[in-house]
């Protein structure tokens, strides 16, 4: 193909076709700095065009890449190649995490350099498309796919994408049209036949988009797939910027809750004690209708074995102390930390060098962080808590009917506050779900109860979205009836705020699977939890007593340590810490093994069943990496196995080095396209090799290597002479 004006022209349409792809980065994830990755396709397009030699342009590309990933993510000076040792073990540490599958473990520098390369490799397709096959179409095809799709399914708009790919996608096709159609008909063509083609292509693709602009557009006859997907109901809308399907797990962002999710067994963290908690992160306090924010936040600082500022059991309740060890795994990121309700004191924490930092406690939404000295976040491996058990008594309990005016009035009205909008039924519902109970605490049970007997269902998939006009709440309680821990526990909080009962909403962890016993004679017992039991539920403030947690949501409890007064029996006892019924054999009780695990073939595959299942997407896409890197090198191989048998060869001193040369050269000549004949003899295709290359090399070198094949000798210091004539052959045959 001629480096004419239409030529340069489907590069430069390519090229915005091309960009398409990246235009939705910046405004569907928080990738910045796109400018830098279009100056890198500029280059690369430019290098193709020019038909600069691959190594030169690989040379081109890799300095850009390095220069850009300096610029975005070290400091100093460009040469101080410090920063680029760091780089390359930034690089193994990397492909360790990929090989291991902990995908968003990667680090940022890492994730710059693979947007690169699949950049790069997408122009090499442009290019081999343009240049070799004449065709574009699929990836035409595949732009248009990749744009409505993302217009579909997410914030994206692609209304002025649509009409630059149509108009590139055109142009292209109808150039590579001519270009093929000239070459199939060995037609020479002049400027004045290219004007006669392009003029009416031209006006063909403004027409065409101006009539599609222009023409009345019929409304779609499908609806809407979004609501389908996301599991949302009929009478919902998608107006929600988290719609969509979420993985488990605990997050601090929980302005807009509802949704599917799918499952995650990873490890978050695993803790010995006398038995199984609930741990909490964090409460929240402020009902939006469609979700919790924090009102604000109160810091408090405190050291290790000091009492933690944050609100404790009343001393006239029995309390019961207990310690619990935990150990975070290593992808932990949170500068926040879990504890039981009712901890007192943080007793040690790992590494020790740690021990004289700081920790936070913000009183008002119930968070504890590790800072250092000067306030940087730092996160732990153990640290070891101690925290009081409460045991209430049933009278107790039962002795709240109305907030006493005594007490702060603010710290009421915090805990009630609902928005003005939420639909009256809500309170109505309570009203009858508590009616004829006379004290906080059995209102709250009843509505407790009330989803476990009144057909709700616990539900991770089919789980709806509020609409824009949509209460969270509302929604839940009279409309869908379906959904997890956040529907339930939100249900509760904001059913019992309406009748003027304070509560929080908390969000934490379960208290995990049962592991093993610790050491012999030891009560401690070992549990492990993963981001499937992480977990909401409610606390409601009774004046005498504190925060008491109530567990709403069906298939878990959460109950309360309760001491019967002989006047009340009404209430039943539970106890909150239960040792596991698991039963040792003679040789584990032999044995002072501090943890021992047991496992099972048919939990291997159903970890990696659900390995599959979470990073499906990102599985196929190394695979497709890979194949693509794979065919790039087949593609290739006429470039680069030159080099290789050369690199090869450089070191090789003995004359009978010769033969294998002699051969390697005949598979890279019949690679290059010049094959040999059926019976011909080898002086007869060195010839015509020489004639080809206009040439004496090959007719030099198949002597020698008759010589040696026939005599089984050769001259002293005859590879060294020949091994030039040899190489001058081998790179003449670089495509």
């Amino acid at each position: 193909m001629k480096k004419d004006s239409p030529s340069f022209l489907l590069y430069v349409f390519s090229f915005f076709l091309l960009w398409e792809w990246l235009r939705p980065i910046k405004q569907l994830t928080d990738t910045s700095n796109m400018g830098i990755f279009i100056v890198f396709l500029i280059i690369s397009f430019t290098a193709s065009f020019l038909n600069i030699k691959v190594i030169w342009q690989t040379l081109l590309m890799l300095n850009f890449i390095l220069f850009s990933i300096h610029h975005l993510h070290y400091e100093g000076g460009l040469l101080n190649l410090s920063w680029l040792s760091s780089f390359i073990r930034d690089c193994k540490d990397n492909i360790r995490l990929l090989l291991s599958r902990q995908w968003y473990d990667l680090s940022n520098e890492f994730r710059t350099l693979l947007f690169f390369l699949l950049l790069a490799l997408m122009v090499y397709l442009i290019n081999y498309w343009l240049l070799r096959r004449q065709r574009i179409f699929i990836f035409f095809f595949m732009t248009l796919v990749f744009i409505t799709v993302l217009d579909t399914f997410t914030a994206y708009s692609a209304k002025n994408a649509i009409i630059r790919t149509v108009v590139a996608g055109f142009a292209v096709m109808g150039m590579l049209t001519f270009y093929r159609i000239n070459q199939k008909e060995k037609v020479d063509y002049d400027a004045a036949s290219i004007r006669k083609w392009m003029i009416p292509l031209s006006v063909m693709i403004v027409v065409s988009v101006l009539v599609g602009m222009a023409a009345p557009k019929a409304a779609p006859i499908w609806p809407d797939p979004v609501p389908y997907l996301t599991a949302k109901n009929d009478k919902s809308g998608t107006s929600s910027p988290k719609a969509g399907l979420h993985r488990i797990g605990y997050s601090t962002d929980d302005q807009a809750l509802g949704g599917p999710f799918v499952g995650d067994d990873r490890a978050v963290f695993a803790y010995e004690g006398n038995g199984e908690n609930y741990w909490k992160m964090e409460t929240k306090d402020m009902y939006t209708g469609k979700g919790w924010i924090a009102s604000g936040v109160t810091f408090s600082s405190f050291k290790k074995d000091d009492l933690i500022p944050i609100y404790s059991i009343p001393a006239e309740v029995e309390r019961i102390k207990g310690t619990a060890r935990v150990i975070l795994n290593g992808s932990y990121k949170f500068n926040t930390i879990m504890y039981p309700a009712g901890v007192t004191k943080i007793l040690s924490i790992q590494p020790s060098n740690q021990n004289s930092n700081q920790f936070l406690v913000d009183g008002n939404n119930g968070k504890i962080s590790f800072v250092t000295n000067d306030q940087q976040p730092v996160v732990p491996q153990t640290f070891m808590v101690e925290f009081d058990i409460p045991k209430y008594k049933a009278s107790e309990l039962m002795k709240t009917t109305a907030f006493p005016v005594e007490m702060n009035r603010a710290y009421y009205e915090k805990y009630t506050m609902l928005p003005t909008n939420l639909p009256p039924r809500v309170k109505e519902l309570t009203e009858e779900i508590t009616k004829g109970k006379t004290n906080w605490y059995d209102k709250a049970k009843a509505v407790e109860q009330y989803f476990g007997n009144s057909g709700y269902l616990y539900d991770q998939k089919k789980v709806a979205m509020p609409g824009e006009k949509d209460d969270y709440v509302d929604q839940f309680l009279f409309e869908t009836k379906r959904g997890y821990c956040d529907n339930f526990s939100t249900s509760m909080a904001v059913m019992l705020r309406t009748i003027g009962i304070p509560t929080r909403w908390v969000k934490g962890y379960t208290g995990g699977e049962f592991q093993a016993y610790n050491d012999e004679g030891s009560s401690k017992l070992f549990y492990e939890v993963t981001n499937n039991n992480a977990h909401s539920w409610v606390e409601v403030f009774l004046p005498n007593l504190g925060w008491v947690p109530f567990e709403p949501t069906i298939g878990f409890s959460n109950e309360l340590t309760i001491n019967h007064d002989s006047k009340d029996n009404a209430v039943v006892n539970s106890q909150p810490i239960t040792q596991p019924s698991v039963k040792k054999s003679e040789k584990e009780e032999k044995k002072p093994q501090t943890t021992k695990r047991v496992s099972n073939p048919s939990t291997g595959i159903k970890t990696v069943v659900n390995e599959v299942k979470l990073h499906g997407g990102r599985i196929l896409f190394s695979m497709l990496l890979l194949a693509g890197a794979a065919f790039l090198l087949y593609r290739w191989r006429g470039r680069w196995v030159p080099y290789l048998i050369l690199f090869l060869y450089r070191f090789k001193k003995k004359d009978e080095n010769i033969g294998s040369a002699y051969l390697l050269l005949l598979i890279q000549l019949e690679r290059y396209g010049l094959k040999r004949k059926e019976n011909q003899t080898l002086r007869s295709y060195a010839r015509y090799i020489d004639t080809f290359f206009a040439t004496r090399e090959m007719t030099r070198i198949t002597a020698r290597y008759e010589q040696y094949l026939y005599h089984q000798s050769l001259p002293k210091g005859t590879w060294k002479e020949t091994r030039e004539l040899w190489e001058n052959l081998i790179k003449r045959t670089i495509a």
